[in-house]
């Protein structure tokens, strides 16, 4: 997580350097009585709210991409979707993609806004148990664009996770933009003592996106962030007639499930390339309700299916066993 402070002059140490508060370019910063003293290095007390605030979401599930556009705001809707499908579960979908927040388009209530009540914000309802939060219901345009430096992020996400009233919940799923930077860094840093129960990592076949995954691997490794499996998405096209299969972008070397047995990962499943899944999320509306028997929405299911089992295994060890 970058730990310059907006407000710091230009070549400013970090809080967390042992020259912080003492170096040529802290004289005359607004913050370098308080840097010098220390205090800038003691853990951040939001961590511990936040950790308070989670107490009642049982699963959190970030899904990440190290590669854009391989389809993961999709994923994470409709996984959403799939989830809030038992009426007997509460769904939550955060969108952290500060830069790029498309969740509200996709989940059919853009325009929507956030009200403030005396338990924190509360977040928008798409159904009775499937809430939303996105960076988009406080931008007064959908064509506004967040032009923020990592700590403004940093603050945003932390007040999505410390002050949304998300209730009780059995399912949190926190959509990432693509890449390692700040936005996975501070999920990562304030949900450390909220237990993350994993990540779902997506990818497509070719190597050009496999590439970019092991890195995404590799940071969920350092930061010690356990990996419930990974989801080859627009994995072949099918098509709506037919229903035959064309490689639209050919696994060269071997697409997400050769990777995966490289890296003794699961491959939780492979989506199918389905034009009415991109008319869906234009529309705002759920494929899987919309196309309910297409072989990609049959793949989603196979998907919830192998989450239900790892949250079986999550509840039983409390992380003991995840791929870390």
């Amino acid at each position: 997580m970058s730990d310059v402070p907006t407000n710091a002059p230009e070549h400013c140490p970090g809080t967390q350097s042992e020259q912080a508060g003492k170096a040529s370019p802290c004289q005359g910063c607004p913050n370098q009585s308080f840097c010098a003293s220390g205090a800038s290095k003691l853990p951040d007390p939001a961590i511990a709210q936040i950790a308070e605030k989670m107490k009642t979401v049982k699963h959190k599930i970030l899904v990440l991409s190290g590669k854009g556009g391989v389809g993961k705001s999709t994923f994470s809707a409709h996984l959403a979707h799939a989830l809030a499908a038992d009426t007997t579960k509460e769904v939550a979908l955060l969108d952290v993609d500060i830069c790029g927040p498309s969740i509200p388009r996709i989940m059919g209530i853009e325009g929507e806004q956030v009200h403030q009540s005396g338990s924190g914000w509360s977040p928008v309802y798409v159904e009775d148990n499937l809430a939303v939060m996105s960076i988009g219901f406080l931008l007064s345009s959908p064509d506004d664009a967040v032009i923020w430096r990592g700590p403004k992020k940093n603050g945003m996400i932390k007040q999505f996770l410390r002050d949304v009233d998300w209730g009780d919940l059995d399912y949190l799923i926190i959509d990432t933009p693509p890449g390692t930077s700040d936005e996975h860094l501070s999920v990562v840093q304030y949900l450390t003592a909220a237990s993350i129960t994993g990540a779902v990592i997506i990818t497509t076949p070719q190597e050009v996106s496999l590439q970019d995954v092991r890195k995404e691997i590799r940071f969920c490794q350092k930061v010690k962030l356990p990996i419930i499996g990974v989801v080859e998405n627009m994995s072949g096209f099918v098509c709506p007639k037919c229903t035959n299969m064309s490689q639209i972008f050919p696994p060269t070397t071997g697409g997400a499930e050769q990777m995966c047995k490289m890296l003794n990962l699961p491959l939780l499943g492979k989506v199918p390339l389905d034009p009415r899944i991109g008319r869906s999320c234009d529309e705002g509306m759920s494929f899987l309700e919309v196309v309910p028997d297409s072989p990609a929405a049959k793949v989603y299911q196979v998907i919830v299916q192998s989450e239900y089992e790892h949250r079986e295994t999550y509840t039983h060890t409390h992380r003991s066993s995840f791929h870390t």
